[in-house]
């Protein structure tokens, strides 16, 4: 793990540690929006930059491992800030649940009235990121990475399209929308490179052949 990446991550650690041990005065504001990835260009000369391994093993590999949904403001946990964040006219209880709203799922195009039928996907998911460098980070660490609303890491999309996509990279699994293809490569390589992941070479292909076409 580089200097640079723990030094990133480790504020990234204590501020959701803050965040959740004191309870923030306001809630984050709403940006209707997953954090913008960086741009085509910018992702492929990231992608040039990571380094290409063999995928690593999931030995010891467990969801529990990468604490979710932290408390992010009074009720609210990280789940319930996105759905907040990613829906419309969104209308949240005292306890935070999302109670009435709509969702546009940007992996397939559907649009959804109730929240049970979204989860929140980690772009870049849990089980591959233990295989390309978290199996060495602190449980802290891989928190802040599972709860990281500052990259383009949680979004909300369908329930049972981002279970069909499990822990799949993108030479095996992309959106089935074609318009999102590009952004979703281009998140894809942003959070690998700022948490500085490995990339294995069917992997690094597919999101070249991607950004290419961007």
């Amino acid at each position: 793990m580089s200097g640079v990446y723990a030094r990133r991550i480790a504020v990234v650690a204590a501020s959701a540690a803050f965040a959740a041990t004191t309870g923030l005065l306001t809630a984050p504001t709403a940006q209707a929006a997953m954090p913008t990835p960086v741009s085509a260009s910018t992702a492929r000369t990231y992608l040039s930059e990571l380094t290409v391994s063999a995928e690593g093993s999931s030995d010891g590999y467990s969801r529990d491992k990468f604490p979710h949904w932290i408390t992010q403001s009074g009720a609210c946990n990280t789940r319930e800030v996105v759905l907040e964040r990613d829906g419309t006219n969104v209308v949240q209880n005292s306890s935070c649940a999302a109670v009435s709203g709509s969702w546009y799922s940007e992996y397939d195009g559907a649009t959804w009235t109730a929240a049970s039928d979204l989860d929140i996907d980690h772009m870049v998911p849990l089980a591959e990121a233990w295989r390309s460098g978290a199996s060495s980070w602190t449980t802290a660490q891989r928190q802040a990475y599972a709860n990281d609303l500052t990259r383009p890491q949680l979004i909300a999309v369908t329930d049972n399209v981002n279970q069909a996509k499990g822990d799949k990279d993108p030479a095996k699994w992309m959106p089935s929308r074609a318009a999102y293809k590009c952004t979703y490569a281009r998140a894809w390589v942003h959070v690998k490179h700022y948490y500085d992941l490995t990339v294995d070479s069917a992997e690094k292909s597919a999101l070249q052949s991607i950004l290419n076409g961007c």
